[in-house]
C-alpha cells in the first residue's frame, strides 16, 4: 500500500512559481530550502496532515549538480514547458518500504532523511503521470508544516491508456482518479475563498 505524499508544481524561477501557486489558492506558501545534490530549491504549502504541495526550480546561485537534476528539470522539453509558466508535472507517493524499486536515492537536508527513487537521466516515470516513490526516514513534512486550511479533494490523471495506469496506481491510497485524454495532471482543492484547480493535459499549468 502507498499514500500520496505530495504533488510537484515546477517553473522556470521559484518566486514565480510561489506567486502562480498564491495566486490560485489565495495563501502564501512556506519557505522550503536547497536541494544541494540537484541544484535546486523549493517551496511547500500543507494540503492538510497526509500531503502537501511542493513548488520547485532550478537553483540559479547552486553550481551545476554532478547528475541530471530531478522532474526533467534539465530536459529541453521541460524547459519549453516551463517557459510557458508554472506547471503540475508531478505526484509522489509515500511508501513503508522498498520491493524492488530501483534507483532509490537516500537523501537529506536539515534535520529531514528520505529515500526517493529518481532514475539517473532525471526522468520522471511515464513522463510524471506515474508517481516516484518516497520512504521518509525521519516525520513527513505533512505532519509538521503550518495548516492554512488547503485540502487536496481530487488528483485526476489523464492517460490514453486508461487500463494500465489505473493497474500501476491500485494500491495508492488517496483522492487519485484516473480518465481517459492526453497525458497530464490536474488538481482540485479546498480553500478558505472557495474551490480552486491547477493543471490539466501535459503543457499546461
Amino acid at each position: 500500500m502507498s499514500e500520496l505524499d505530495h504533488l510537484v508544481v515546477a517553473a522556470a524561477d521559484l518566486a514565480e512559481c510561489a506567486r502562480w501557486v498564491e495566486e490560485r489558492l489565495g495563501v502564501a506558501m512556506d519557505a522550503g530550502g536547497r536541494h544541494e545534490v540537484f541544484g535546486t530549491h523549493n517551496c511547500v504549502l500543507s494540503l492538510g496532515p497526509d500531503c502537501y504541495l511542493e513548488v520547485i526550480a532550478v537553483d540559479p546561485q547552486a553550481p551545476a549538480p554532478g547528475r541530471a537534476r530531478w522532474f526533467e528539470l534539465d530536459t529541453a522539453a521541460m524547459r519549453a514547458r516551463l517557459a510557458g509558466g508554472p506547471a503540475l508535472v508531478h505526484w509522489v507517493v509515500r511508501v513503508p518500504s522498498f520491493a524492488g524499486e530501483r534507483h532509490v536515492m537516500e537523501l537529506s537536508r536539515g534535520s529531514n532523511r528520505w529515500a526517493l527513487t529518481v532514475a539517473p537521466d532525471g526522468r520522471m516515470p511515464l513522463g510524471g503521470i506515474a508517481p516516484s516513490r518516497i520512504l521518509w526516514r525521519t516525520p513527513p513534512p505533512a505532519t509538521f508544516l503550518l495548516d492554512k486550511g488547503i485540502r487536496l479533494d481530487t488528483l485526476s490523471i489523464s492517460t490514453p491508456d486508461v487500463a494500465a495506469l489505473r493497474l500501476l496506481v491500485a494500491d495508492v491510497v488517496g483522492p487519485v482518479s484516473v480518465r481517459p485524454g492526453d497525458s497530464g495532471l490536474a488538481a482540485t482543492f479546498s480553500t478558505p475563498s472557495g474551490p480552486a484547480a491547477i493543471g490539466g493535459p501535459t503543457g499546461v499549468g
